[in-house]
């Protein structure tokens, strides 16, 4: 037997590796994006339009109509409410939900915890609250922080999401 046939029956053999699976797979690993909005008239849109691209950019399998609605809620209420010239945007995806949340100035010192506070601070979370898996606000070191998140669509057996949001047509089969 020649040295080159004794070589090639030597080596294990190597298992066959599994297809490819059909279904997406979910972020694994964390995204985050921040950005700084301007408090003007097209801060929703422009909001809008980043919750758009990250989750077209991270595949992110939730109603992209819902997000982008909710979001522009969350902006337009921190331009009415937060009494500052910008308002930071935070895009967040993990293992199974997706979070937006938007900070803004508007709760500083010992307003945090008045009622009235309270009452501002829960103002514009009520399509939030109706869509969302989760929202609600929190207290930051420069105001407040709110925020929804979304939870992921389930997925089909032959790989594709279920649709989510609100049915379209007249309900008949």
């Amino acid at each position: 037997m020649t040295m080159m046939a004794q070589a090639h029956r030597a080596r294990p053999a190597i298992p066959a590796q599994p297809a490819p699976s059909a279904v997406p797979a979910e972020p694994a690993e964390l995204r985050h994006r921040r950005v700084r909005l301007a408090t003007g008239s097209a801060a929703a849109a422009h909001a809008s339009g980043y919750v758009r691209a990250a989750i077209a950019e991270w595949r992110v399998p939730v109603d992209c109509a819902v997000a982008a609605i909710l979001v522009s809620d969350l902006i337009i209420n921190a331009v009415l409410n937060g009494g500052g010239a910008a308002v930071m945007l935070s895009i967040r995806c993990a293992a199974t939900q997706f979070r937006v949340e938007v900070h803004d100035p508007s709760v500083t010192g010992d307003s945090w915890e008045t009622a009235e506070s309270d009452a501002d601070a829960d103002r514009g979370l009520l399509l939030a609250a109706a869509l969302a898996a989760e929202c609600g606000h929190y207290r930051t070191p420069a105001g407040r922080a709110v925020f929804y998140t979304l939870a992921f669509a389930p997925v089909r057996p032959g790989g594709e999401p279920r649709p989510q949001g609100i049915p379209r047509g007249n309900g008949e089969p």
